[in-house]
């Protein structure tokens, strides 16, 4: 049975501006019409009160390894996959998250920790338990980033079997060695290492010199999997860039998206190439990045990043998206932007998701203030479909 929904008194976040006095009438999956309030006959229709909340597209997390919180809770203790994704589910849809990309890593060594959820059978699972949840009954879309190490020449062959599976949504391409990207300071990867490992000098700068030493992916190779990727219209994506010669030359790869640009000369020249560029909300949260790198508030206020992600933690992107709303003036309708239409485009999922417009997908966020000034998640359509709801007036 389809019911018809029409969602009144609220402030409605489209692309270009917040509509007032509007509504929202959803039928079946879509978006049937956005109105002047009054103009819509309401016999027969379910209406849902915004209470003067905002009414916002849900979100688009295009960059997490939650679900390997989710899925190993303790480095060797394995929960059930599906057990692991559908609670995930569950709590990701009550931070707005309506799509999530579940970001698993093909490492070949994580020089950090001992974390078994990233062995090559363990992830062969997890891809296998995302594609079968979002083809039954979900309560989010479900998606697989690929995020290869490129030093996983072992891996190269599953990740091509895996596209053309049509399992995977999203390709980044990843370097963690010392002494570039994220860790191109290399004290601060000693104290990182330093915080998980009980490591001396001598220990630490050995293993520095191992990863100059390494085999990696041939440039051929990259290309060969980014362009296996692009034929089915599946983004590519370049991680921790640290220099405008990287940038070009992933550019040639196909890579369309630069996650978290270590500088902000980088990701400006990301952007005036045309490519998508995404941070951690929780950098914004934090006032700063973990590893001293970019600070993402200082680059969305420079126009230089266009896209948040929860990274590691998913109540950042409602809280990220106020906080450059109220504490740095940014203008609110376009940080909704951040984490909606933007990681929309980047995915290619824009003609689908990612705004409230006339036949788009029902994926209705209602974002509600309490105490105040503190934003609560009340009610979620996905599909058109009410999904979650909470009175936090009683």
């Amino acid at each position: 049975m389809i019911i018809i929904y029409l969602i009144t008194n609220g402030l409605i976040i489209t692309e270009n501006e917040i509509l007032k006095d509007h509504e929202v009438l959803v039928n079946g999956d879509r978006i049937e019409r956005i109105a002047k309030k009054g103009e819509i006959y309401t016999f027969g229709i379910e209406v849902i009160d915004a209470n003067g909340g905002y009414v916002s597209p849900g979100f688009i997390d295009i960059h997490s390894d939650y679900i390997e919180t989710m899925a190993a809770p303790r480095p060797t203790s394995l929960m059930d996959f599906t057990l692991s994704i559908r609670e995930a589910e569950k709590i990701l849809i009550n931070q707005g998250i309506t799509t999530m990309f579940h970001s698993l890593s093909l490492y070949k060594k994580d020089d950090f920790t001992f974390k078994p959820i990233r062995f090559t059978e363990n992830v062969r699972k997890l891809i296998d338990v995302i594609e079968s949840t979002h083809t039954n009954k979900h309560l989010i879309r479900h998606r697989f980033h690929a995020r290869f190490e490129i030093d996983n020449l072992s891996e190269v062959e599953n990740l091509k079997t895996y596209i053309k599976e049509g399992k995977v949504h999203l390709v980044s391409f990843m370097d963690h060695s010392p002494g570039q990207g994220q860790y191109r300071n290399l004290e601060v990867y000693r104290n990182t290492l330093r915080g998980y490992q009980d490591m001396t000098d001598e220990e630490i700068s050995s293993l520095i010199e191992n990863h100059n030493t390494k085999n990696k992916c041939t440039i051929d190779t990259i290309k060969e999997i980014a362009r296996l990727a692009i034929e089915k219209d599946i983004a590519v994506a370049s991680h921790d860039d640290d220099s405008v010669e990287k940038l070009d030359l992933v550019k040639t790869c196909g890579a369309g998206i630069s996650e978290f640009p270590i500088t902000l000369e980088v990701a400006q020249h990301a952007r005036e190439m045309g490519m998508h560029t995404l941070a951690g909300a929780p950098n914004v949260l934090l006032g700063g990045s973990h590893s001293g790198n970019l600070s993402a508030a200082e680059a969305v206020l420079n126009n230089t990043i266009d896209m948040l992600c929860s990274d590691y933690y998913p109540p950042a992107m409602l809280h990220a998206v106020f906080a450059l709303h109220e504490k740095y003036g940014r203008d609110l309708c376009e940080m909704f932007k951040l984490v909606t239409i933007n990681p929309a485009k980047a995915v290619n999922m824009d003609n689908l998701i990612g705004s409230i417009k006339e036949d788009k997908k029902a994926d209705i966020l209602i974002i509600e203030k309490i105490d105040g000034d503190f934003p609560v998640i009340t009610t979620v359509l996905v599909d058109g479909k009410l999904i979650s709801s909470t009175n936090y007036r009683i």
